[in-house]
């Protein structure tokens, strides 16, 4: 990932970070508003649908990746003031509060020219990082002149911090397990399935594969496969698989 400390410019426009998100709800009445908006008219099978809003309420009607977002980004900005770079890092999501664009408006009511975007979403592809960053250019869009310019810190899938925490989440459930069992422990490593005819597919397959590969690289190439999650849309459509429920 490039840096994200800006040049020290003592005339320059002022600017901040911007952690950009998918989203979540909050609470067990916003679930149905909020899988409207990630829908956004795509028709969805009604049991599928509903089995959605019930994995929610499950875990209590409320999204925790809000949360995390929230403290990725107090985390993010304690980091840059002790490192000389005392920016803002405000949270923006793309399907549930605080949107993208009424973050962006609040940071250009507050003199912020120049926003860094940290897409969230790791691996590239047009259900990933194209659409947080078509979310993007169309709040701006919507926002004119006033609209902060916004550049994006690089693809980070491979970068070697975000391997190293996931390795040690690795070795973190390895660890969890008797020792005669580690070493023939199955690996899966799973993300949200797309269709496989989805522009910018195969670019997001190779992201994740990659990703998996430095992982087991750091375990002496342990044996691994990529299986899927979340499925949804026509039956008919070919989507990426196996799905991990029966992997």
């Amino acid at each position: 990932m490039k840096s994200m400390r800006p040049p020290a410019v003592a005339d320059g426009p002022r600017r901040a970070v911007l952690l950009i998100s998918f989203g979540g709800p909050e609470q067990a009445d916003e679930i149905r508003p909020f899988l409207d908006n990630v829908l956004r008219g795509r028709p969805i099978p009604p049991e599928r649908l509903e089995l959605v809003v019930q994995h929610y309420l499950d875990i209590g009607g409320r999204s925790p990746l809000n949360d995390l977002t929230r403290a990725q980004a107090a985390a993010l900005e304690a980091e840059l003031a002790v490192r000389g770079s005392a920016l803002p890092v405000r949270v923006g999501m793309r399907n549930w509060k605080p949107f993208i664009r009424d973050e962006l408006a609040r940071l250009a009511g507050e003199g912020v020219t120049e926003v860094i975007g940290v897409i969230m979403a790791a691996h590239r592809g047009e259900a990933s990082i194209d659409r947080y960053q078509a979310t993007v250019a169309e709040a701006c869009r919507d926002l004119g002149p006033t609209a902060p310019a916004v550049r994006y810190v690089a693809p980070w899938f491979d970068h070697v911090q975000f391997i190293d925490a996931l390795a040690d989440r690795v070795r973190e459930g390895l660890d969890e397990l008797p020792g005669d069992k580690r070493e023939k422990a199955r690996w899966l490593f799973t993300a949200h399935s797309v269709p496989e005819t989805m522009p910018g597919a195969d670019l997001y397959v190779a992201d994740l594969n990659r990703t998996a590969e430095l992982i087991a690289a750091r375990f002496d190439g342990h044996p691994w496969r990529l299986v899927w999650q979340s499925r949804s849309g026509s039956p008919r459509d070919p989507w990426f698989g196996p799905d991990i429920c029966i992997a």
